[in-house]
């Protein structure tokens, strides 16, 4: 091939490659309109009617009605385009956004983080530092010294944290009831309809439709999203369009700032009450930041330059010329704006729209709980990852049901849109200024720029937040003090979760077993060692549990292999599955404990999966023979010795035989070539109850059965061979999961705070999920152990 057909044949592909950038490029864009800007589209129903309400509902002043559109323009400007858009799509933490993902990057760059656990090892992970780069060499600030130094720093930085989420949790309770009911208010111009309860009632049907479409899945319809919301968009465009033409065409000039001046100027005191309702035009910027995760900074970026930020601007500007000549129709400014021929057609879109971005506020919910229960801040919840749902996205059955309460309840209770728009406002403002104030430490620790670049940012956008803060003030009294209410009651559970889980874990760590005894029962740990492989479930990432003695005082027989399992969650939005195991070995060769710690990001699906145990056999084979041949990785600091992320070895997977066998019986299969035999070391009555309690478990039926064998290969150290060919035969034999079966009381001589934090925690633990569910551990392989915790 001459050098003229290698180019043109190396440009097509590239030509080819970047066709399909561009396609991947528009789909996402595509996507997020459906999916991430929902909310923010939606704001033009209520905007208008909720800054002339109260004293200025009967407002005839046309400054006025361009001074509120002035105040729209330079809000959305400022906090839709200017802050979020391009300024907080670049503090995302390895492509995710939200307040977890800036309180997981303060963590990794800073010992921020209340639960210790942090290992040295868990920096070594390729999506630790962000892009690759280390700041282990930049010297710490005066800040970062500060709240590392003082605990009571650290846990209001956690707090502080904590009442953003509950208020996220607001937020998707509070919006589907002020979107639905705005968009269902339409009925009372064409409908006629006159009695003020007719209303909400619709209202709350269609939102219980709505939570309901939840529970069954949203993945069939899923696809009708985005054009849903395109629609919607176009409309509310062409409608600005045609009411700047017709009504007002000098509307424009009202984009100066002079105009906020007359605003003022001609409302007084009662212009600065009613600020809160401008602040609702941003409702909904945060999930450009928050879902992230879900799709890329340049398509979200493009998707508000080109058609969200000039589709509302045209709607607002739209509105403001249609009320400066019909000032009586501010209450209904949005329905009252449509050409009569277009209010039926626009009122379906409306309704759908109002579903749609419902959706995604709920689905919003559900994700940032997820987010808190990985930090241990939020109790044990089912969450669902089915194929019913939307691709990446959780299912919370409990925490649905809760938000349908609510929202039916200030629906029926308000029957306002007003109302219910204050406590909105509320809500989704203390999320923008928690997020603007854990930015400020981003900025600081994490890009390393200057206090003074740090200030700037806070004191601009924050000194505007709390203009609006002291707007809404004001309206505490009429629905605001609904998300003040509910946000305590969150903030207390998931605390008290945090705090306990906390205690829990100081106690097994004050109470571990040293080496020096496990050193004195030698290789038999002083019981019988029986065929089978026992895996225990423990939280510590180092030492033995105290679980583990409790158990042998009780029965003093325990499996052949032991391996210590630690399930925890690294501040990292997720872990590549070839870094996530880290195997390691307690005590001598001889005595066959190992170690194995399942890392996980905060956005990591953690499914206890069938090849769970193939993957562990596996992980420990390859550590055994990485650990002969001197390259078992690095000094982890503790004394269990050695740990290595084994998957990332080249010869991963060579070590083991590894074939599906189809009976109940693994020694039946037949040997392969160059292979080894092992024997099952259960006796036939044990092999053949096992069979039987296999085809009774339909759990256990399902799973893939793997069948194991060593490779007949000449090791330098024939220890190694007997113990690879131990862990097949244990693995052969079966396996069962020990976890702890725990009660936790507070010590007699606690403070009362102390004794209902624990106490609450106690009921906490007893009546959520219990851990074994949790993990997906089988019944039938399942051995709970009872251990006091005295707090």
């Amino acid at each position: 091939m001459s050098s003229s057909d290698a180019n043109r044949e190396r440009g097509s592909s590239t030509m080819v490659e970047c066709k399909y950038q561009c396609k991947t490029f528009l789909f996402l864009a595509y996507q997020c309109l459906g999916f991430l800007y929902g909310d923010l589209s939606l704001s033009p129903l209520y905007v208008y009617q909720s800054i002339f309400s109260g004293r200025l509902k009967h407002v005839q002043n046309e400054d006025a009605i361009f001074g509120a559109f002035s105040l729209i323009f330079w809000t959305l400007s400022l906090f839709s385009l200017l802050k979020y858009s391009i300024i907080m799509l670049n503090a995302d933490d390895n492509g995710e956004g939200g307040i977890v993902a800036l309180y997981s990057q303060l963590c990794r760059n800073a010992k921020f983080c209340l639960l210790p656990n942090h290992q040295a090892s868990d920096e070594e992970l390729s999506t630790y530092h962000k892009h690759g780069c280390s700041n282990r060499s930049i010297p710490p600030s005066p800040l970062k010294r500060f709240i590392e130094k003082h605990k009571s720093t650290k846990t209001a930085l956690l707090i502080f944290v904590l009442l953003g989420a509950c208020m996220v949790i607001c937020v998707g309770a509070l919006m589907p009831a002020i979107s639905v009911l705005s968009s269902i208010e339409g009925l009372k111009i064409e409908a006629k309809i006159t009695n003020n309860s007719m209303v909400p009632l619709i209202s709350c049907v269609l939102l219980v439709g709505i939570f309901i479409l939840q529970h069954r899945g949203s993945h069939k319809v899923a696809f009708m999203f985005p054009p849903i919301i395109i629609l919607w968009l176009l409309s509310i465009f062409l409608i600005g369009i045609y009411n700047v033409i017709k009504w007002n065409p000098r509307v424009y000039q009202a984009l100066s700032p002079y105009y906020i001046y007359k605003f003022f100027w001609v409302t007084g005191k009662d212009g600065w009450a009613n600020l809160g309702g401008v602040f609702l035009c941003v409702t909904g910027t945060e999930a450009m930041f928050a879902d992230l995760g879900y799709y890329r900074q340049a398509p979200v970026r493009v998707a508000f330059y080109c058609v969200i930020y000039p589709c509302l601007i045209l709607q607002y500007m739209g509105q403001a010329a249609f009320l400066s000549k019909n000032l009586s129709a501010v209450p209904i400014s949005f329905y009252a704006s449509i050409p009569d021929i277009l209010f039926w057609p626009i009122f379906v879109v409306a309704a759908l729209a109002a579903i749609v971005a419902s959706q995604a506020v709920i689905s919003g919910t559900f994700s940032i709980v997820q987010q808190c229960h990985a930090f241990e801040c939020f109790p044990r919840v089912k969450a669902i990852h089915s194929r019913r749902w939307i691709h990446g996205q959780t299912y919370i059955p409990e925490l649905n049901w809760i938000l349908m309460i609510i929202s039916l309840a200030v629906t029926v209770g308000f029957g306002d849109k007003n109302y219910i728009g204050y406590a909105y406002g509320i809500a989704y403002l203390i999320v923008v200024f928690v997020t603007t104030w854990l930015t400020l430490l981003v900025i600081s620790l994490v890009w390393h720029q200057s206090l003074i670049v740090a200030l700037t940012f806070v004191l601009f956008f924050g000194s505007i937040e709390v203009l609006f803060l002291s707007s809404y003030c004001m309206k505490i009294h009429k629905g605001g003090w609904v998300p003040l209410v509910l946000s305590p009651v969150f903030m207390i559970v998931m605390y008290v979760w945090h705090y306990g889980s906390r205690k829990k874990y100081l106690f097994d760590m004050h109470n571990k077993v040293s080496m020096r005894w496990i050193l004195t029962l030698g290789p038999s740990l002083g019981i019988v060692r029986v065929p089978g492989m026992g895996l225990i479930y423990t939280e510590l990432a180092t030492g033995v549990p105290a679980s583990f003695t409790h158990f042998l005082t009780n029965l003093p027989a325990f499996y052949q292999v032991v391996v210590f399992v630690c399930v925890k969650t690294v501040p990292v939005p997720c872990v590549p599955h070839e870094e996530r195991y880290l195997i390691g070995r307690i005590g001598p060769k001889s005595y066959r404990l190992y170690r194995c710690i399942v890392r996980n990001g905060y956005k990591d699906v953690y499914s206890h999966e069938n090849d769970f145990e193939n993957d562990l056999v596996m992980s420990i084979a390859e550590f055994i023979q990485l650990e002969a041949e001197g390259c078992s990785g690095n000094q982890d600091g503790s004394v269990d010795g050695r740990m290595a992320v084994v998957r990332t070895s080249g010869k991963f997977g060579t070590r083991l035989l590894m074939s599906e066998s189809a009976g109940f019986e693994e020694g039946s299969s037949i040997n392969h070539p160059g292979a080894l035999t092992v024997t099952n070391s259960k006796s036939p009555t044990l092999k053949k109850l096992q069979a039987m309690y296999e085809q009774e478990s339909p759990e256990i039926n399902t799973r893939r059965r793997i069948r194991f064998e060593l490779l007949n290969t000449i090791y330098q150290d024939p220890r190694v061979k007997e113990e690879l060919m131990e862990l097949v035969e244990a693995k052969r034999a079966g396996a069962a999961y020990v976890i702890g079966h725990s009660h936790v009381k507070a010590k007699w001589n606690s403070s009362f705070l102390k004794k209902f934090a624990i106490n609450l925690y106690s009921f906490l633990r007893k009546n959520c999920r219990s851990p074994a569910v949790g993990l997906n551990i089988p019944q039938i392989c399942l051995i709970k152990v009872g251990m006091n915790y005295h707090v």
